[in-house]
């Protein structure tokens, strides 16, 4: 059986994966965490959270201009 992946190029991907990069794509759009915990299935926003929604690469550069911020302010103190 040839898969449309390997058709294609491109590397296997296995339904968790393609999964967990849709809930992670959906929290990071705005979707609410109740939502996303129903569409998976799920009767606790927790276990969608801890186990299929990551941060975005974004978010951590969010964070760290909010750091340099700080950082910044701290050192116009001194």
């Amino acid at each position: 059986m040839i898969f449309l992946c390997e058709v294609l190029g491109l590397r296997r991907v296995r339904p968790y994966d393609a999964r967990a990069s849709c809930l992670t794509f959906l929290a990071n759009n705005g979707v609410p965490d109740h939502i996303l915990a129903r569409w998976a299935g799920h009767t606790n926003v927790k276990t969608t959270k801890k186990w299929y929604v990551k941060p975005d690469v974004e978010d951590f550069r969010e964070a760290a201009t909010t750091w340099d911020g700080l950082h910044g302010e701290a050192e116009g103190r001194a």
